[in-house]
């Protein structure tokens, strides 16, 4: 028994594709390209690395760390070369509360699980259930992403001694004169030259300026050092202070584990759900689908490796992987070198990277708001249905002001009733004479939501002794739609009349004579295209 249930659990693992490239020839050109448009999306993620540690409440370098693990084995076996991974603050702003409260090892330990519960999703193929997010909620998630990322940046215009103040005066206009500047330079360099990654020009142009003439503009090493060293393997139960004193080890007991388990439950479904829609996005943009199911397995390696590395965890970052995309990165080697630059900025070269000026990446983040915001929605609100529109605006307003998982969730609950309701508003019937019986052809589905509806179809008390129900336009879905079709049979039952179903396709037929409806055990109808009646059993689900 234990032999086959882990036979059929490895019949689930698919060969993962781990080519470099699914379509780009490994040209030097290519490698370049590569190879530059890693090292923007490296620059960019050392600012963000950093404040999405603030958020989460610990060290800089647990940021960092985890960007650096996250990104290299996500860019490796992760299931859509050319994606960026990291850490994020979807996940911080959840992580804040076990941090404050039960310290830093805690988060480690938990993300640990998280990942565990990723790997789990993944080998299950779970991640094809992200088919089931419509495009107004795409839509919604893009745009209400873009608007974070762009409020995250306003940060940046604050005075770095005192955070609740914002920029003034001379420092003020400076800011926004860098960041106008590398936005033109984003904008223009692409007309002029692509041997260089338009983003990265605008990052090492600025920096330049900034240097030679000694700009007082805050730089990344107001933000914190991101000196450090090695990552180093650490487990983060047991007992006595961990890495982060006076952070103390976490206990490996069940207590423990009812402690990160909730965390661990959300924090997996938030970084699988942001990985997917932007794995989807990216595949939007590229023309390449990626593997979902891989995915969910590289996330959730990732993340228990950056667990016993000291890492806060992680997930795909829109933001970054809509750089790479725009800097002309489609393989593997961008989110390789990413990851390895940002380990080269940790070890050896702190002190250039902390001289760059915020402007400068701030400005390359804009870009990115408006290359990733579907201006086209705003367009279409007038002409989608109602409900896209309000979905469209409820997911966009959810994933601002809550957070992604939740945006998600509402918008496809939202767009399922509101189909539900469209689809129970649709089901008809059209009545003929047939040899001395009436038939009632049924059209549109029968679910629960037209179960009522169906029932009201019909006039019992002035039809005659033989009814025939026609599904050749219809389907029977759910329990309700049994329940619906035995209380017809039960109603003309009672006054002494009968009815029989025509034209059950086959999921139909299965359906009801598994639920033993069917008094005739045939596939003639839906194999042959035969017209065979059923007479129904009643009785079979009891009557309400």
């Amino acid at each position: 028994m234990a032999r086959a249930l882990l036979a059929r659990f490895a019949n689930r693992i698919e060969r993962p594709d781990l080519r470099l490239s699914q379509s780009e020839d490994l040209t030097p050109n290519r490698i370049k390209i590569e190879v530059l448009s890693g090292l923007t999306v490296a620059l960019a993620l050392v600012p963000e690395a950093v404040a999405f540690a603030f958020v989460a409440g610990v060290h800089p370098l647990v940021g960092l760390y985890a960007a650096f693990l996250v990104g290299l084995i996500t860019a490796v076996i992760g299931g859509r070369p050319g994606m960026i991974s990291g850490a994020t603050g979807a996940l911080a702003v959840v992580m804040v509360a076990l941090v404050a409260k039960h310290g830093v090892e805690y988060l480690f330990a938990t993300v640990i699980l998280m990942g565990l519960l990723q790997v789990f999703a993944g080998v299950m193929h779970w991640g094809k259930f992200i088919r089931l997010v419509p495009h107004p909620v795409m839509l919604g998630f893009v745009n209400g992403l873009a608007i974070v990322i762009f409020l995250a940046q306003l940060t940046q215009f604050k005075n770095p001694d005192n955070t609740d103040e914002w920029l003034t005066g001379l420092p003020l206009y400076s800011m926004l004169g860098l960041v106008g500047l590398t936005m033109l330079i984003i904008w223009g360099m692409p007309k002029l030259t692509k041997f260089v990654p338009a983003p990265l020009a605008g990052i090492g142009i600025v920096a330049g300026i900034v240097i030679a003439f000694g700009i007082d503009v805050p730089t990344v090493g107001d933000m914190a050092s991101i000196k450090g060293g090695l990552p180093s393997f650490h487990i983060p139960f047991g007992t006595g202070e961990g890495i982060y004193p006076p952070a103390m080890l976490a206990p490996f007991t069940l207590e423990t584990l009812w402690i990160i388990l909730p965390y661990a439950v959300i924090l997996a479904a938030i970084g699988l759900i942001e990985s997917l829609l932007t794995l989807n996005l990216v595949g939007e943009m590229t023309g390449h689908r990626g593997g979902a199911s891989q995915e969910c397995i590289a996330q959730g390696t990732a993340n228990v490796v950056t667990g016993f590395f000291g890492g806060m965890g992680g997930c795909a970052m829109i933001g970054q992987s809509m750089i790479n995309v725009k800097s002309g990165g489609r393989t593997r080697i961008a989110g390789i070198a990413a990851a390895l630059f940002l380990l080269l900025f940790i070890v050896a070269a702190s002190s250039w990277i902390e001289m760059i000026p915020l402007a400068a990446l701030v400005g390359v983040m804009f870009m990115v708001v408006i290359g990733t915001f579907a201006w086209n929605s705003l367009t279409i609100l007038r002409r989608v249905p109602k409900t896209d529109a309000f979905v469209i605006l409820l997911v966009t307003a959810v994933t601002v002001y809550e957070d992604l998982a939740v945006a998600v969730v509402v918008g496809v609950i939202v767009s399922a009733l509101a189909y539900a309701w469209n689809a129970a508003a649709r089901i008809h019937a059209v009545t003929r004479d047939e040899g001395g019986r009436k038939v009632y052809e049924i059209e549109g589905p029968l679910f629960f939501a037209s179960s009522d509806g169906f029932i009201e179809l019909f006039d019992v008390k002035n039809d005659p002794d033989l009814v025939v129900i026609e599904f050749e336009r219809s389907r029977v879905v759910d329990q309700s739609a049994l329940q619906a079709i035995e209380a017809v049979a039960q109603k003309y039952e009672a006054a002494g009349k009968k009815i029989q179903l025509r034209h059950l396709s086959r999921d139909c037929h299965r359906l009801l004579t598994k639920a033993g409806h069917l008094m005739i055990d045939s596939d003639d109808d839906p194999d042959y295209e035969v017209a065979v009646d059923y007479s129904v059993r009643t009785g079979i689900l009891g009557s309400h």
